[in-house]
């Protein structure tokens, strides 16, 4: 979390959080949900306007973690943005080498690797829970040829509940 960030929430330690308003993708990609595109309907169904400012993105990158409900979040100074999660809260890319990253930079290992009723590919790495990228799929596919990697079958409908992750905050919360 970035120092400025860290002061912010000193400062300003009871800022209401807010829900709804972004929305992580299959691809990676953030979407700013203003007040119309969530009356239009939920995330992903109504994704709203892609964010292109490059350092607002890495902003959000270096910001984002997780609660103790496994609610995702970008803490923006003092407010906790919470993120609609289209597929997983991480977005993994596979190098040439078989390295894996997330969507955000950060280094990954993999520990287990699945795939779901729609041939989806996931993994569980020690920084988190995520779908490999589909323009990763070949690459992950030859590792898994070489063995690097045994996929496991799974639910897609099962995977927020055994993963530890809450896909809608904005749900969750109308819910509650």
């Amino acid at each position: 979390m970035d120092d400025i960030v860290r002061q912010a929430l000193a400062k300003w330690p009871n800022v209401p959080h807010c829900y709804g308003w972004l929305g992580l993708d299959a691809r990676g990609n953030w979407y700013m949900r203003d007040d119309r595109m969530q009356a239009a309907g939920p995330f992903p169904q109504s994704k709203g306007s892609l964010l292109r400012h490059e350092k607002l993105v890495e902003f959000i990158h270096r910001n984002y973690d997780h609660d103790d409900r496994g609610q995702w979040f970008f803490q923006n100074g003092p407010q906790r943005v919470y993120v609609e999660l289209e597929a997983a809260p991480f977005i993994w890319r596979i190098d040439a080498d078989f390295s894996v990253s997330a969507h955000t930079g950060r280094a990954a290992v993999p520990h287990a690797c699945f795939t779901d009723e729609a041939g989806r590919l996931y993994f569980d790495c020690d920084v988190g829970f995520g779908l490999v990228h589909t323009l990763d799929v070949a690459q992950a596919a030859e590792a898994i040829e070489q063995g690097r990697w045994t996929p496991a079958e799974v639910q897609s409908s099962e995977l927020p509940v055994r993963f530890g992750f809450i896909a809608s905050p904005a749900a969750a919360k109308a819910a509650a």
